[in-house]
């Protein structure tokens, strides 16, 4: 951690890698391109994390789309189809010494996660 003096007054900041700095505003810029696609349903993709290698030359983006089977199909191939798109943009938008290369990875937390909910769900109505 650092420390810092401001009015006699010790704050101390936490310190983060830049890797995790700029893997957070790939996150947000990301998000914000993806919603300027036309033929994207916006409302059913999320950016769910952004993993970048310490030298910001690789980056895992993972998503997650909510909807039924033949919109995530749809979604999804029209991410991966725009990939280049989403890379030339961050370049435009951030100011990177270079742009990292991209790789899209789909996140199925969420499915996961209901999935095992529904299953303890059903564990405790068999039980009352």
């Amino acid at each position: 951690m650092f420390c810092s003096r401001k009015n006699g007054e010790k704050t101390i900041m936490q310190n983060y890698k830049r890797s995790t700095r700029v893997a957070e505003l790939i996150q947000r810029t990301t998000a914000e391109i993806i919603r300027d696609f036309d033929d994207l349903d916006t409302a059913v993709v999320s950016i769910t994390e952004v993993k970048l290698s310490d030298d910001l030359l690789n980056c895992k983006i993972y998503f997650s789309i909510f909807g039924n089977d033949e919109e995530k199909e749809k979604n999804e191939t029209i991410l991966r189809n725009n990939i280049k798109e989403i890379r030339h943009q961050l370049a435009l938008k951030l100011n990177l010494r270079r742009t990292p290369e991209i790789l899209l990875i789909y996140d199925d937390t969420n499915e996961k996660a209901t999935k095992i909910i529904n299953i303890l769900e059903k564990i405790k109505s068999g039980d009352a």
